[in-house]
């Protein structure tokens, strides 16, 4: 069944069902995992993923690693299957978003912790939207953790991690050339757009999608979602008793970081296995 955004998911009596834990549709399984992809010289290693060239010049593989951090690198660790978790998180939710007709840079599944993706000019932005009160908005404006913020906050951030990722706004991103003002216009949109269709997406498997990050870049003239969207860039909370299962178990020493994952991906629907 399809719902309003697009998401697939099964049904209830009313049409528009709870998260279903079969394979959506429209999700890349193993089966559907490209391996012929030749992966070339590292191109660029990250906190948690490696950018590897192709024998296509119009595509990359991303490599989901093992490795967390959290502070800008000040805390990191090594958790095992964490890789995988995310690869496979990472094309689930891609898919949704394509299938609700937001234009993403993933193409498929190559491995168990690879993906490949369009090659990207990324921009040096970060688009945040907050539907609750939590992390680094409330030590910044003194607010409660948890308040439910309406209408959602929209933040930019420059990715810069020496600078530790400062808050930037549209005039800002114009005057400095990081981006043209109708790409901004559009980074608004679309990431507001990608917070109706997941937030959806989370409350019917009984979560509350508390925060996100996004990037954006330039592929042939259009501006897709890039980078990934995992529990490493988002925060979710149990919808009933708001336990955290997100990144934040890490940056808090609360245990349990992949379970959390796993649990968040098993109630979305997305086959691990």
């Amino acid at each position: 069944m399809r719902c309003p955004h697009g998401i697939v998911r099964a049904t209830d009596e009313a049409g528009c069902g709870f998260a279903d834990n079969r394979p959506s549709p429209v999700y890349p399984g193993v089966a559907g995992m490209i391996e012929s992809m030749q992966r070339g010289e590292q191109l660029y290693s990250g906190k948690a993923k490696t950018v590897y060239v192709t024998d296509d010049a119009d595509k990359l593989i991303l490599h989901f690693r093992n490795d967390t951090s959290a502070f800008d690198g000040e805390k990191v660790a090594q958790l095992d299957r964490k890789g995988m978790v995310n690869n496979k998180f990472n094309a689930f939710i891609m898919q949704q978003l394509e299938h609700a007709g937001i234009k993403t840079h993933f193409e498929s599944l190559r491995s168990e912790s690879e993906s490949v993706v369009k090659r990207l000019e990324m921009l040096p932005i970060e688009c945040v939207v907050r539907n609750i009160a939590a992390g680094s908005i409330c030590k910044r404006y003194g607010v409660e953790e948890g308040i439910d913020l309406n209408p959602p906050t929209f933040e930019f951030f420059l990715k810069d991690d020496a600078r530790h990722d400062p808050l930037i706004n549209d005039y800002h991103i114009r005057a400095f050339g990081w981006a043209t003002e109708p790409e901004v216009a559009e980074m608004k949109h679309t990431t507001f757009r990608v917070n109706e269709v997941l937030t959806d997406l989370f409350a019917n498997g009984g979560m509350l999608l508390v925060d996100f990050k996004l990037e954006f870049g330039r592929y042939r003239g259009e501006l897709l979602l890039g980078d990934e969207f995992t529990p490493d860039g988002c925060r979710v909370w149990d919808e009933k008793t708001r336990e955290k299962l997100d990144k934040d178990r890490f940056r808090r020493d609360l245990g349990g970081v992949v379970e959390a994952y796993e649990q968040v991906a098993a109630r979305l629907g997305v086959p691990l296995d």
